[in-house]
């Protein structure tokens, strides 16, 4: 079984090299893009050498991002390789990226904020806000099996908008742990229990920017006068969840009814009054608050999003322990992604393949109608978020060149339907970590 395993990892790392490598080796004049350079064409080997190591992932997706950044260093930028600064003769080397900024893709305002909406989670957890939170709000939903869905629903969607979906999803399933052991055995309706949080932990994270990382990656493409705001995203998302949750909680409660009148949880528990609890309860919600009104104060979502991490570190809320647990691996993913749009954007690639299809030609409504399909698809199958890596820059390039667009929301209504779709990719066990 090693062996067969390992054996299968380097077929697929010979399949991820070999095709990119091949590209970068092809003559330019075979690809069928006009007047590619010879940074541009390295910029097109290196995004198919990120699809096919994502798409298969022969090493973890957050390395991928990594090999991205270090390739981008070493082939395209000011301070890389001597011997990919020099052009061949005959052919047009174009613009070198400056090396800065290919770093700063980890130094990005996305990872700041991700950071930010990590850190009141791990102080959420760590004083038991998300526990306690949970049990009160549990309460008024009675004894019903419907109306216990119902409430684990929603509780476990607004947690999500705000915290890791995976975090979320494991705190709600020890709440159901008792009535799961309990339960009469054959009760169909504690699949629908538990089936209901997974669901609304996928679904709950698309009304904010924070909830998950397709929605970040979007609004890296989303700036100047198609830039959102965190109420406004919210305005957008929470509309759509409601629907997704209703529609849901109607269908498992179809496909799984319960043979219980009734059931009883254990809400136990009180809220620590411990002077760090008090800070963790005002500054989470103080930082909800200053989100949804970055209108009134100025401070836009991702200068919010560095408040609660200078407070819990301050004031020892979170120290050295607390600050591992960030999740590193989503952050380095996230900046796989933002490296591959400032390498798209700097030299000039988003133009070039922006303009390799007359998309004017094509009925905007299509447009938005396939790539929300493919995104779908892909996210069943792969990590949301490297498929919103990979396939936002291509909506972002589209959207970008397609006036026609406008008549349904033009870029902003475009990306932000890609990152919905992303989401939704919950179709398999193995689709994202909440099913798992």
């Amino acid at each position: 079984m090693y062996m067969s395993n390992k054996l299968t990892t380097i077929i697929k790392l010979l399949i991820c090299f070999g095709v990119p490598v091949g590209i970068l080796f092809m003559p330019i004049d075979l690809i069928p893009i006009d007047d590619l350079t010879l940074i541009q064409h390295r910029l097109l080997a290196i995004f198919l050498l990120a699809a096919l190591l994502w798409v298969l992932e022969p090493v973890p997706v957050f390395a991928t991002s990594i090999l991205i950044i270090a390739l981008e260093l070493i082939m395209i930028s000011d301070k890389g390789m001597h011997w990919f600064r020099t052009p061949p003769a005959g052919h047009e080397l174009g613009d070198l990226m400056k090396y800065t900024d290919i770093f700063s893709a980890f130094s990005s305002p996305i990872i700041i904020l991700f950071m930010g909406g990590f850190a009141l989670a791990i102080a959420a957890s760590k004083y038991e806000l998300d526990n306690n939170l949970a049990r009160v709000l549990l309460k008024p939903f009675g004894h019903q099996p419907k109306f216990i869905m119902l409430g684990l629903m929603l509780i476990t969607a607004v947690f999500s908008m705000f915290m890791s979906n995976t975090a979320t999803t494991v705190m709600m399933l020890a709440l159901l742990g008792p009535i799961v052991a309990s339960a009469p055995r054959g009760d169909l309706g504690i699949k629908a229990l538990v089936l209901c949080i997974p669901i609304a932990a996928n679904t709950g994270g698309i009304a904010t920017p924070i909830g998950t990382p397709p929605n970040a990656i979007a609004l890296q493409y989303l700036t100047g006068e198609n830039s959102i705001d965190f109420l406004t995203w919210m305005m957008m998302g929470l509309p759509f969840v409601i629907v997704q949750l209703t529609i849901a909680w109607f269908l498992l409660q179809k496909l799984f009814p319960s043979t219980q009148d009734a059931m009883q949880l254990k809400l136990d528990g009180r809220f620590q009054r411990n002077w760090r609890a008090v800070v963790v309860y005002i500054t989470f919600a103080a930082t909800i608050v200053l989100w949804m009104t970055t209108k009134l104060h100025g401070m836009n979502t991702y200068v919010v999003a560095i408040l609660p991490l200078a407070v819990f570190t301050l004031t020892g809320i979170m120290g050295k322990p607390e600050l591992k647990q960030i999740n590193w691996d989503v952050l380095w993913l996230v900046a796989g992604g933002i490296a591959i749009g400032i390498g798209l954007d700097k030299t000039g690639l988003a133009s070039a393949l922006a303009h390799a299809i007359d998309y004017e030609s094509l009925s905007p409504f299509a447009v938005v109608i396939t790539l929300s399909i493919v995104c779908w698809l892909m996210a069943n199958f792969m990590s949301n978020t490297a498929t919103a890596n990979l396939l936002m820059p291509i909506a972002a390039a589209i959207g970008a060149s397609m006036e026609s667009l406008s008549a349904i929301g033009g870029l902003k209504g475009l990306l932000i339907v890609v990152a919905f779709s992303a989401s939704l990719g919950m179709i398999l066990p193995v689709s994202t970590p909440p099913n798992s």
